[in-house]
């Protein structure tokens, strides 16, 4: 129930962290929002680090060098998503969006990518990501 509760939230953040973004683009341009996006983004995380100050500092040792660079996606997620809803407006931008992470995140375990257990792909989440296409291409209709 957890895992529901922040994949909820999650969900409800990202959409607001997007059109926010998008209000912001605005204004400023789409790098100029990006970069204020991460400084307030790193700053928050910062403060909140410094507060509970979680975490096993020992455990960076053990960590693959390539995953430090996860946070580097956010870069292109920012400035793509908030160019996305400007262009196409919020509810057409996120659902392409959720079918597109929802995509990757199915090949990802499908393949085992990154230390994901590999899945076998089952005929009813074959059928399930052809309806969410078909009903993103409908609802843009």
């Amino acid at each position: 129930m957890k895992g529901v509760f922040f994949s909820i939230l999650a969900g409800l953040c990202i959409t607001l962290q997007g059109i926010f973004n998008s209000k912001m683009g605005t204004e400023l341009s789409g790098w100029h929002t990006t970069v204020v996006v991460h400084f307030v983004a790193f700053s928050l995380s910062l403060l909140v680090y410094m507060r509970v100050k979680d975490g096993n500092k020992a455990g960076m040792k053990r960590v693959s060098p390539i995953y430090f660079i996860g946070g580097a996606f956010g870069v292109p997620v920012v400035f793509s998503e908030l160019t996305a809803i400007q262009l196409l407006g919020p509810a057409a931008a996120i659902s392409i969006l959720l079918v597109a992470q929802l995509g990757a995140a199915f090949f990802v375990e499908l393949l085992g990518w990154f230390g994901e257990k590999k899945q076998l792909i089952k005929s009813h989440q074959v059928i399930g990501l052809t309806m969410i296409v078909a009903g993103v291409l409908i609802f843009k209709m």
